[in-house]
């Protein structure tokens, strides 16, 4: 077998893997609260919230819908979560402040682990680590490609954006982006990505083949300190949080232009979309909220009362 076919199989057996019925639910991490609000779809109010552990802060589905993982940062732990009973099926050790992880579609788990200057990758069904990756300082964001076949790791210190080969788990690129990059995103392809970089205010568009930023852009405001992105479900917007702006900047994917400015609760972190595209979910840090915008309109249309300073947020549809 050819090696480079191995991430294609490994993607189509998780796809082909009997998946759990989608709850509908929202789920957020608060991390001053130490819990996970559970918001329903359908009424788009917290329905309830689950006592989880020390400063929560990651937070993503098993490729098939049925555990839901929390990353416990002062825990050093992954708790894992039933979405239909809300109940914490078990935990296990995810190395020093696993604050951000993203999950592969073979089911492995990839965190930055930031006190340590490394990304961990671990099989969450048993617990086990089943590699370690020298990064820059100060590990951030994490990204997968949707085939699989790489994973970003923002370092904010280094100011790179590290583009690691799932095959082997080896670096394949360090790109330079601005300063002090959160996190990023892949297009379908896996060709592009976008990165926040924080102190420099910008968006940066990479191309994943030569390692270089190929265009920047800019939220339009220095105090902004932008942290989430993520893409339209065409790919032709990008919408960013603003941090510090209180705002989600909407974005041109292409030319990183901004078309719209929408004011959300203050300390805008996280954001989620929803599988239709209709639906944008903003974490709130400050105002402890989470904004439910339409995209359609790019408005909102709701704002929900959650826990103390929430951070990440996963929708289970």
């Amino acid at each position: 077998m050819k090696l480079y076919l191995l991430p294609l199989l490994l993607y189509l057996f998780a796809s082909n893997t009997v998946n759990a019925a989608p709850t509908g639910r929202i789920f957020v991490t608060n991390e001053r609260s130490n819990t996970v609000s559970v918001i329903s779809g359908d009424s788009l109010a917290v329905e309830e919230t689950i006592e989880i552990g020390e400063r929560p802060r990651g937070i993503g589905l098993s490729p098939d819908g049925t555990e839901l993982y929390v990353a416990v940062s002062e825990e050093n732990k992954i708790k894992v979560i039933d979405p239909v009973s809300l109940k914490i099926l078990r935990e296990f050790e995810a190395g020093s402040d696993p604050e951000t992880f993203a999950v592969h579609p073979n089911g492995n788990i990839y965190i930055s682990n930031e006190d340590d200057a490394k990304a961990t990758v671990f099989n969450p069904k048993t617990g086990e680590q089943v590699a370690e990756i020298r990064v820059g300082l100060e590990p951030e964001g994490v990204a997968i490609s949707p085939d699989g076949r790489r994973v970003i790791v923002t370092s904010e210190s280094t100011n790179m954006l590290h583009v690691i080969n799932a095959e082997d788990n080896t670096i394949e690129s360090n790109i330079l982006v601005g300063s002090r990059p959160r996190a990023a995103t892949f297009t379908q392809s896996g060709n592009i990505a976008y990165a926040t970089a924080e102190i420099s205010g910008e968006v940066v568009k990479v191309d994943i083949a030569s390692a270089k930023v190929i265009k920047k852009g800019t939220t339009g405001d220095s105090s902004s300190k932008p942290k989430d992105v993520v893409l339209s479900k065409d790919e032709s917007t990008l919408y960013v949080a603003g941090g510090r702006a209180n705002k989600v900047v909407v974005m041109d994917a292409d030319s990183l232009e901004i078309i719209k400015k929408i004011p959300v609760g203050k300390r805008v972190w996280g954001l989620a979309i929803s599988k239709d595209g209709k639906r944008l979910f903003t974490t709130d840090g400050v105002s402890s909220t989470v904004s439910v915008i339409d995209t359609d309109k790019n408005e909102v249309i709701k704002i929900v009362d959650v826990g103390k300073f929430p951070w990440g947020i996963v929708i289970n549809d």
